[in-house]
């Protein structure tokens, strides 16, 4: 029979795992949210520069370079001076940067700062899921797909602010200050709780398991570089969702563009959902199962979409893309999360193969795109789901999940 003393110490871990999952909650919403915040404002942030769109699309890649730069490093960031101070970092940049960027006076400028705040979101995504992975190690549950829920959920409510700046006549110089003070005192508050990665503090499952420890450079090592290629594969399909699905519905359904957008928001809402309830999911059928049947759910989306031509039907299709698609990137984040000994430099890894499959992927469709048309080139998705589908058994999990 169990002592009270192990009674009230077995309530009082739960209870501090419960309140390190919220704050990991918080922490990825808020990332969400601040980016949303300045996607929302692209169109006036281009305008007041009277900018052409190919110059902006030229900055905007500024972006995702500071992130594939600075991301490699951010591993070796976070264990050398642990996850806490680096997301802090990351969150004190960016309540400079964001508001540069509204009042940054040429695209050059812009460009620069963008560089900044690639790099800050970029390591700020590979330190907040070495915590969360920590929290995961901690609770026996996959709670990633929640996290990164909470990420989606963020991302709405900083898109819904900015629409709501821009019906109101809110500048975005004003949007962006208020937004990223508020969001940013919430999420530095929220990091305080968050569990303290460092070399030093590596979770117990990791020291356990020193002795096989991988050495030389993760990206070399088998089961990382599957799991990178299989989150580079699954960033690439919804990323061809994210750029292209809308588009898409306009120009080969006859969608309007209300009709268009309502397709792609029934992909996003389908993400959401799927990663929503996706720790439960994965704790009754297993990561490997969830894996296979999201891309084989993905590939039916897909077929579904691009074969009939019924607008009706293309909102199924969108739907079993989302869902499908949803829960692969966060089940890769706890799958490298439980590299012995280097969760931290595993993640960053990872996460820097996924992020080029977010720049390069949407691109490339596009190119195929205007050869063969939006609706022949996205079946490319397919075999981006034929390749997560292959991939997965290197998402195997090596430690035991609670059920």
């Amino acid at each position: 029979m169990s002592s009270p003393t192990v009674v009230a110490a077995g309530y009082d871990h739960q209870h501090a795992v419960r309140r390190q999952a919220w704050a990991t909650r918080l922490v990825f919403a808020a990332n969400g949210a601040l980016f949303a915040s300045w996607v929302s404002r692209i169109p006036a942030v281009r305008d007041n520069l009277h900018a052409s769109t190919s110059g902006l699309g030229f900055a905007l890649l500024f972006s995702a370079v500071g992130s594939l730069v600075a991301m490699p490093m951010s591993g070796r960031l976070v264990e050398r001076f642990g996850a806490r101070s680096v997301l802090l970092t990351c969150i004190g940049a960016l309540v400079f940067a964001y508001p540069a960027l509204a009042l940054a006076p040429s695209l050059p400028l812009v460009a620069a700062v963008l560089l900044v705040v690639g790099a800050g979101v970029g390591v700020w995504d590979v330190a907040m899921n070495v915590s969360g992975n920590e929290v995961v190690t901690a609770a026996g549950r996959d709670l990633m797909p929640g996290f990164h829920a909470a990420w989606s959920i963020g991302s709405v409510i900083g898109a819904g602010i900015g629409a709501l700046a821009a019906k109101g006549g809110v500048s975005p110089v004003v949007q962006f200050t208020v937004v990223t003070l508020i969001i940013s005192v919430l999420a530095a508050a929220a990091v305080r709780v968050m569990p303290d990665v460092s070399g030093a503090g590596a979770s117990e499952h990791d020291n356990e398991a020193a002795p096989g420890t991988p050495v030389g450079p993760l990206v070399r090592n088998q089961r990382i570089l599957g799991i990178g290629l299989m989150c580079f594969f699954a960033a690439w399909a919804e990323g061809a969702a994210n750029d292209w699905l809308a588009l898409m519905l306009h120009d080969d359904r006859d969608a309007s563009g209300a009709s268009a957008a309502a397709g792609f928001a029934v992909f996003a809402a389908a993400m959401t959902t799927a990663r929503f309830f996706g720790t439960p999911i994965v704790e009754r059928f297993g990561r490997l199962r969830t894996l296979r049947v999201g891309a084989l759910v993905t590939s039916a989306g897909v077929v579904l979409l691009l074969t009939v031509p019924v607008l009706g039907v293309s909102y199924v299709g969108a739907l079993l893309w989302g869902l499908g698609i949803a829960v692969a990137f966060p089940l890769a984040m706890t799958a490298a999360g439980e590299t012995p000994g280097r969760g931290p430099s595993a993640i960053a890894t990872v996460a820097t193969i996924a992020y080029a499959g977010f720049l390069v992927g949407p691109p490339l469709i596009g190119t195929i795109a205007g050869a063969v048309g939006l609706d022949h080139a996205l079946w490319l998705v397919l075999a981006l789901a034929a390749g997560i589908l292959l991939l997965a058994g290197n998402a195997r999990p090596v430690r035991p999940m609670s059920r």
